[in-house]
């Protein structure tokens, strides 16, 4: 059964998308079947991947509504499968308000798809609203990238409230992987020392390598592609395979890749 994984960050602008899609294009080079989940009613991630939103006829609304199983909503892009977004996702929030075990609801959905994959990875929105807390709930770790500025920082501690809220009243095995540094500088002591006090302060671990900046990261989305497909050489696609060698060994127990599974049809 799949290790879901939770990329979450309540500030936007941290490079939270490209992490979910570099981590899944780098995971999938490894043989890993990976499936991406977009909860952000944004629906970036599924722009990212060179699909329409606009021209989408199921999308991760019409699981929450009931209206198709996670089955039915998956598409194939590139080397992993998603289940995409769409401005629709918006009003989930409130049909979800009106729910019993509101914050279930994915954990439930995906619980038919998780035997065909080795990883599920959850793009929260940049919210600690009700879509995120989803995202943890049906989450084993979390992920959170972080921009070493001051207000990201910040974020970090108000995450990890959220986190222990999620622990207490939902998913008490809800764990912090770590941190990704992601547009790192490290010419700048003010990079360095944010870096730094966030694994002091919070106790959760920062993993190795930081992402730097670099303009390819700009370019890849509106060729519907990630880092690893735009720029595979590059320092920033580089990185991201070395956290996916992290997070897929330490959880996986060096385990040979697993056989490629039956590909959904490309939309």
């Amino acid at each position: 059964m799949a290790r879901v994984l939770a990329v979450a960050n309540q500030k936007g602008g941290v490079a939270k998308t490209t992490t979910v899609h570099a981590l899944g294009a780098a995971l999938s080079e490894r043989g890993r079947r990976v499936l991406l989940v977009d909860l952000d009613p944004q629906a970036c991630l599924t722009y990212s991947m060179g699909i329409d939103p606009n021209g989408l006829e199921q999308s991760i609304h019409d699981v929450f509504l009931r209206r198709v199983k996670a089955a039915d909503a998956v598409h194939h892009a590139h080397s992993v499968d998603i289940i995409p977004a769409t401005i629709d996702l918006a009003g989930s929030e409130v049909h979800l308000l009106t729910l019993t075990a509101r914050e279930h609801v994915l954990e439930r959905a995906l619980g038919s798809v998780r035997d065909g994959y080795d990883f599920v990875i959850i793009d929260c929105p940049p919210s600690l609203g009700v879509l995120t807390i989803n995202g943890l709930t049906a989450a084993e770790e979390v992920l959170v990238p972080l921009q070493c500025e001051a207000l990201s920082h910040r974020g970090v501690g108000q995450l990890i409230e959220t986190i222990d809220d999620v622990r207490t009243f939902a998913n008490p095995n809800l764990q912090v992987r770590g941190v990704i540094a992601t547009m790192y500088d490290d010419r700048t002591r003010h990079s360095r020392r944010i870096l730094d006090e966030v694994g002091a302060r919070y106790g959760i671990p920062v993993l190795d390598p930081p992402v730097r900046k670099s303009i390819r990261f700009a370019e890849a989305p509106e060729r519907g592609m990630s880092i690893l497909e735009h720029a595979p050489r590059s320092p920033g696609a580089e990185a991201y395979r070395r956290l996916a060698q992290v997070i897929d060994e330490d959880g996986n127990g060096g385990l040979p890749p697993s056989p490629q599974p039956p590909r959904w049809p490309a939309w």
